[in-house]
């Protein structure tokens, strides 16, 4: 097993505050499928953080199936959703939008993310009734490259979905970190008010595993219960995810967490940065991508583990992923054995 894992910011099983959270909701009956007072305590914390009174709120198991419920509720059989090429949906999620009857139209980005001008060009080029019709953008925010949309360039993309007629999907598997970010001008509020529903990623800030999905528009509020039960993910003992979203969101929390997976991530960029290696993406949140020689990435996958996400040239661009539960020892463990390779393999060479 790998002495320190940086491969994901999941696999910690759960924060120390959720297992409180648990202790303190005790066994006592609660009620079923989401309709008990813990996840309404949650929901109204929700629409307080986002500033939306009538946001509908509910809860799902994972990310892929809140992204599933969401796209086959809001699309028609020969409507399609715009995303970027290295969209989750596009990439990582074994076509279960597709299998929903639901293309995936693949649009170009730009370090990740969407951009106006491809949202454009993918719903001019769907021209007539012999194609599928787009009729939802879907974003990441923080993206799969982890960089953040800014305030500019996601108000761009939702007066590109009004020229079009196209709703705007926020998967926000790690929207913590995306809204925690150095330098962000997006707040919960824009996000509010500038999406027609995006959802809120637990599993991968602190909870045992939940998705809070927010829905917006008035047109994906109508039966959603009915499409979550359709699709197999109505929980009986949905009580266990407003547990934890209620423990997020009651104090802070879900902002703290996020901001720690974020500094840990920073404190190794700049590490790293000081060694003298490049990125392959800029550094905005708990992901980062150093462009690593291919023999010290190779010594050091011995020890830690992480994703070789790209072979450029005599480089390997790397993931390393922090998380809230990543220590400075941690990090400063890492730093120490990348100088360290990088000076063994000078040696090995003859560089001295």
């Amino acid at each position: 097993m790998a002495k320190n894992v940086f491969v994901n910011d999941y696999s910690e099983l759960v924060h120390p505050d959720m297992l409180a959270a648990f202790a303190a909701a005790g066994t006592g009956a609660k009620g079923n499928y989401g309709l008990d007072g813990h996840s309404a305590r949650a929901a109204s914390l929700i629409r307080e953080k986002i500033g939306r009174d009538d946001a509908s709120i509910h809860f799902a198991a994972g990310g892929t199936q809140a992204n599933m419920l969401v796209l086959s509720h809001a699309l028609r059989p020969y409507e399609a959703v715009i995303a970027c090429e290295s969209g989750h949906i596009a990439t990582h999620e074994t076509g279960a939008i597709e299998a929903t009857g639901h293309k995936v139209c693949v649009a170009r980005g730009e370090d990740g993310k969407l951009t106006a001008s491809a949202i454009a060009e993918a719903a001019q080029y769907h021209s007539d009734e012999h194609m599928v019709k787009p009729r939802l953008v879907y974003i990441s925010d923080s993206t799969e490259y982890g960089t953040a949309y800014t305030k500019a360039e996601l108000t761009r993309i939702r007066e590109a979905c009004d020229e079009y007629g196209l709703y705007l999907y926020v998967d926000g598997a790690r929207l913590g970190c995306a809204m925690n970010a150095k330098g962000r001008d997006l707040t919960y509020g824009d996000l509010g008010r500038l999406a027609d529903a995006f959802y809120i990623g637990g599993t991968k800030n602190g909870a045992l595993f939940g998705e809070a999905i927010v829905l917006l528009s008035g047109e994906l509020k109508a039966n959603f219960r009915h499409q979550i039960k359709h699709r197999g993910a109505m929980l009986a003992k949905g009580a266990a995810i407003g547990v934890q979203f209620e423990a997020l969101f009651e104090g802070g929390l879900y902002d703290r967490l996020a901001s720690r997976s974020n500094e840990m991530a920073y404190k190794l960029a700049g590490g790293i940065e000081s060694m003298g290696y490049g990125f392959r993406y800029k550094v905005e949140t708990n992901q980062i991508f150093p462009l690593l020689p291919k023999t010290i990435a190779s010594a050091l996958s011995a020890e830690y583990g992480f994703h070789i996400w790209e072979e450029i040239g005599g480089y390997s661009a790397v993931r390393l992923v922090a998380s809230w539960a990543t220590t400075d020892d941690m990090v400063d463990g890492f730093l120490s054995d990348l100088n360290g390779a990088a000076k063994g393999i000078r040696r090995s060479s003859g560089d001295r």
